[in-house]
């Protein structure tokens, strides 16, 4: 019966040896790759099926690694997922997929459960509301190893792999002083102590002063991740006399951005006419926009990829120092700046 087929049984069929095959189903280098393809193509014909319990059993893994998302509505993440699953699928890996809505103790809670299926590895974009780092100082201590993703946790011996935040808010930034003029400029940010909160901050703030334009405090107005926070954050922008509110604004993420378009639409004003308004990830719904959104493209599905290859070299390499991975992204130029297309 196909059940009982093992890799001795592969091997007598191949004329290899069982290690051989062993290397071949795990992909491992030291093994052709026209080799591979012979074994894996009599694996599937004669129905094996790997027994993760012995392997398990062998390796002293489990073969599961746990994901931790903050935002399952974000169109970002389960596109993270997406790039995840491919690496860890091929790997022959399952994931435990957790979503913490944003909230540290949710968080927290999770980890310490997927702590408990004793995964391999823990793959995490942290909670906005995060305060304290010393939680996963004390994760990474227990010998669970932690890779972060999107938003990195830096300086505790965990890898990151994010996009370049900082020179993707900077340009976005750029693109409304250069090409539209704009200096009357506001920042929907996201909370300091998460990583892209910071970064993207830090960027809108380089390119007003590479251009000498004053940086003015009450245009800088924390609406965090989400619509609806952006959408109050906005709307005390626009409470400003007319004469002292922003002529453009940039979001910290694209949900951001949609709360502030809610907003001027519903105090009666026009994107891009009155005030304009660009992005940061390129959400599906941002070219379906009745005014479609500028905004930057952050290659999510390939921020998946990275980390979860960097994940499974740390599971393999416990010893191997710490690093922080960047994605480049690109920015995607549409009607919400002022651009005619």
């Amino acid at each position: 019966m196909s059940s009982n087929i093992t890799l001795k049984h592969i091997a007598e069929e191949l004329g290899l040896s069982a290690m051989t095959v062993s290397r071949a189903l795990n992909d491992r280098s030291n093994v052709s790759k026209k080799t591979k393809k012979r074994v894996i193509e009599k694996a599937k014909s004669m129905g094996y099926t790997p027994n993760h319990v012995a392997k398990s059993l062998v390796s002293s893994k489990t073969y599961t690694i746990g994901v931790v998302i903050p935002q399952i509505t974000h169109s970002f993440f389960p596109e993270v997922v997406r790039g995840i699953d491919e690496v860890t699928n091929a790997s022959n890996y399952q994931l435990f997929l957790t979503n913490a809505n944003e909230e540290f103790s949710r968080e927290k809670e999770a980890i310490r459960t997927l702590q408990s299926k004793r995964v391999d590895g823990l793959l995490i974009s942290s909670s906005q509301d995060i305060k304290d780092y010393s939680f996963y100082e004390e994760i990474i201590n227990s010998g669970t190893v932690i890779v972060f993703f999107d938003r990195c946790i830096e300086n505790i011996g965990a890898s990151c792999v994010s996009v370049n935040d900082r020179a993707s808010s900077r340009q976005i930034t750029e693109h409304l002083i250069e090409v539209h003029g704009y200096t009357k400029i506001a920042h929907l940010s996201g909370p300091p102590e998460v990583s892209v909160g910071k970064k993207r901050k830090e960027g809108y703030l380089d390119a007003l002063r590479d251009h000498g334009i004053e940086i003015n405090d009450n245009w800088i107005t924390e609406g965090g991740f989400q619509e609806e926070s952006a959408q109050q954050a906005m709307q005390e922008l626009l409470e400003l006399p007319e004469n002292e509110r922003p002529e453009a604004v940039v979001a910290v993420n694209d949900p951001s951005a949609l709360g502030a378009i809610n907003a001027i639409k519903a105090s009666g004003l026009s994107v891009p006419e009155d005030i304009a308004v660009v992005g940061f990830t390129d959400d599906v719904r941002a070219p379906l926009l009745e005014v479609p959104l500028t905004t930057v493209h952050q290659p999510a599905y390939e921020v998946g990829k990275r980390a979860a290859r960097r994940l499974l070299r740390s599971i393999d390499n416990p010893d191997e120092p710490a690093e922080n991975i960047e994605v480049l992204t690109t920015l995607k130029i549409r009607q919400s700046c002022g651009c005619s297309s």
